[in-house]
This record gives structure tokens, sequence and C-alpha cells, in this order.
């Protein structure tokens, strides 16, 4: 699949799972704080969401952010996944997540997660109700936690872990690409 293919299998499953919940376009752009017509451009494939965006959205739904990867690919082996089979993310802000896990029914998933230089995940806190971690594969990770003074900025090499629903939003303030690799459970 190319870019297009894959913002627009986001689009379908955004709102064909927003009409199935029975939701309008105005009751979930409330529950997200984006206004109504940003929604609707996001379910027409016209705009991307921010990671910020996707977290509200699916948390909103009721779903893992994992769901909007279920598109699935086919495969030779249910267990492995090579380059060429995997569902890409492509958010707005420079962010590029790569779902490397083979399942998403198993204990935890795993993301390739690609930020140009200046890339963020939106300037509103995440709010996720999985426990997550990552391993800074290259650049530089910025992190905001909520009701810290400081952000902390991670370097190749470094990890972290959050617990669920740990109000965070992060960046690649460098002028390098980073990637990360992520975790959820």
């Amino acid at each position: 699949m190319n870019m297009q293919d894959e913002i627009e299998g986001l689009a379908i499953l955004v709102r064909d799972l927003r009409k199935h919940r029975g939701l309008t376009l105005d009751e979930l752009a409330n529950q997200i704080n984006r206004s109504v017509g940003f929604l609707s451009q996001v379910e027409r494939g016209l705009s991307r969401p921010t990671v910020a965006d996707l977290t509200a959205i699916s948390e909103a739904l009721k779903v893992p952010t994992t769901y909007f990867y279920n598109v699935s690919k086919p495969r030779a082996l249910d267990w492995v996944t090579r380059p060429d089979e995997r569902r890409t993310l492509y958010y707005a802000g420079g962010v590029t997540d790569v779902l490397v896990s083979p399942k998403l029914n198993g204990g935890f998933s795993m993301l390739d997660s690609h930020l140009a230089p200046g890339a963020s995940s939106g300037e509103g806190h995440l709010n996720d109700s999985s426990e997550q971690g990552g391993f800074v594969l290259q650049g530089e990770l910025t992190l905001w936690l909520d009701g810290q003074d400081e952000p902390v900025t991670l370097y190749p090499n470094d990890s972290f872990q959050l617990p669920p629903n740990r109000h965070f939003r992060y960046a690649n303030l460098s002028t390098q690409a980073t990637r990360v690799l992520w975790v959820f459970r």
C-alpha cells in the first residue's frame, strides 16, 4: 500500500467505528476537543490526525490505538513480519508509525516510530489507557510528562516506560531524524 491508501484506510476505520458506536461527527468532535470540520476531513482522508488526535479518538471510541492498524497484509508466517507486510500510519506533525508486531491480540504491540526533525505528537498531552515504553534507536526524543516542570530528552540506547493513563507528549526537537521502538501493553 502507498501512503494515500494508508490514509484512506485510516479514514474508513475512524468513520465506520464512529458510526458503529452511534456517535455523530459533532459528538465525537466534542469528546476529542477538535472541530467537526477537522474530524470530517480525517474521515474523508483529507487531513491526517496527530498522534494525540488519534489517541483521543481511540479513547473516545473505546478501542486501543492499535485498532487502526487492523488492515492486514498477507504474510507467510503469522508470527513474523517483514518490511513489506507492515501497516503504516502517517500522522500530521511529521510522525510515521510502522506496526512491526505480527499480531495485535498478543500481550503487547510494537511500533517503529519515525519522527522527522521538528516532529511532535501534537500540542495536547496523550492519555493512553495502555502501559507503554520505548527504546530510542537513533536521534533524540523529548518527553513532557504532565505534572513535571522540565521535559526529558532521550538519546540513542535510552529507554522509558510509562504507566497506563499517564499524560504526556513527545517531540523530536533536533535537526536529525529520530527512530523509537515503541511497545504497548
